[in-house]
């Protein structure tokens, strides 16, 4: 399974950044996975973000939950990130990543995506 994060490398402050996460060798719609959104700032620890599951219900980060929306194509296997109302605090790695239920653990990471929000 290998999974590519794709998007603008520079969004704008108060704008919305869109990011697509295509996931190929794998259906997203394959029991016992969730897909995951993660991110790392320059210089600090990860964050998770939300994800969605293989049923299509979603789940967010409390302290993003307002501004995120993680929706999924299954024609196209893509799973997608939005978040509204960026500030330069959004600035990060974004990371597409596999949770496998079973095992409890990420198992499959893209290779992640620089969103830098600046004017």
């Amino acid at each position: 399974v290998q999974l590519q994060e794709s998007g603008p490398g520079l969004v704008k402050p108060s704008q919305t950044l869109s990011l697509t996460c295509t996931v190929s060798g794998g259906s997203i719609t394959t029991n016992d996975y969730f897909w995951s959104w993660i991110r790392q700032p320059p210089g600090k620890g990860l964050e998770w973000i939300g994800w969605i599951d293989y049923s299509g219900s979603m789940n967010y980060n409390p302290s993003l939950k307002s501004r995120t929306s993680i929706s999924r194509d299954t024609s196209k296997n893509h799973i997608t990130l939005q978040l509204s109302s960026v500030t330069p605090d959004d600035t990060a790695v974004y990371y597409c990543v596999r949770w496998w239920v079973h095992e409890g653990r990420y198992d499959h990471w893209g290779q992640g995506t620089l969103v830098t929000v600046s004017s």
